[in-house]
């Protein structure tokens, strides 16, 4: 079996002044993102140009940041809150949820898309190649702070992390997502959007493979322990919110190819 390794959770420390190597991948997915953005405003069909770049990539931060944590403590963690509500305002304790996020990016694409008279559907489907890569940075930072680790495995590269409560292997379910939900996912949604789509199928794409990729890897990730599992002995509230986004890609697909072909 593998030992986690044991990385220290901060990676710049100048005095009280603390630089997380969880923030860091954030700040590196976001400027990859919008590194990327600048290449598809490229596009003859892009619904922005390359100055715009930076004030969409400032609204979907927003839509991240806030989202995530109020996602966070919605669907996660509700009882802490109502514990102590000054908790959802120290971000650095941990606790971000993307489906909280994905909420607030959609907001924040709604919000922007008007702004510029671009429309929601031609915004998102411009950004959804773009996600990928900010949520492969999140599961590196995961890893690095040995969170969010997987079920107990027999499998050889099972690895043990001093965060567990156990010395048991388990599955390193974030190394997992990060391959699923950033890598793959990146590859799939930057093909299949070089080339102009009926409007909407990009997102439908999204939502399709994100729903499905992160159902698979909810049956190996150890669940939130406030939660449990919510029914038979493996539902979890991952596998609760990435359902409707699987039925909701599906719709939008048929919609989309549809009107196309009208």
């Amino acid at each position: 079996m593998l030992q986690h390794p044991q990385i220290d959770p901060v990676a710049i420390a100048i005095g009280p002044f603390k630089i997380h190597w969880y923030g860091l991948t954030y700040l590196v997915g976001f400027v990859v993102g919008w590194w990327l953005g600048r290449l598809r405003t490229r596009k003859p069909w892009s619904p922005i140009n390359e100055e715009q770049m930076g004030d969409l990539l400032f609204y979907i931060a927003l839509g991240v940041i806030l989202g995530g944590r109020f996602g966070y403590v919605i669907f996660y963690n509700f009882d802490a809150f109502l514990a102590d509500p000054l908790w959802l305002f120290r971000v650095w304790e941990g606790g971000m949820s993307f489906h909280g996020g994905l909420l607030g990016v959609m907001l924040a694409m709604w919000w922007y898309g008007r702004k510029v008279g671009a429309g929601f559907w031609r915004i998102a489907d411009f950004v959804a190649p773009l996600v990928p890569v900010g949520l492969g940075a999140g599961r590196i930072g995961n890893f690095i702070n040995g969170e969010l680790w997987g079920k107990a495995t027999d499998v050889p590269w099972g690895m043990v992390f001093r965060t567990a409560p156990d010395s048991l292997a388990r599955h390193p379910s974030q190394l997992y997502q990060f391959a699923l939900e950033g890598v793959a996912l990146f590859v799939i949604l930057w093909w299949f959007s070089a080339k102009p789509r009926p409007r909407m199928a990009v997102s439908g794409a999204f939502l399709i493979f994100y729903g499905v990729f992160r159902f698979m890897v909810e049956f190996v990730r150890q669940p939130d322990p406030q939660l449990g599992y919510l029914a038979f002995d493996w539902l979890t509230m991952g596998q609760v919110l990435s359902t409707p986004m699987i039925i909701a890609g599906i719709a939008l697909m048929l919609i989309a190819y549809r009107r196309h072909a009208e």
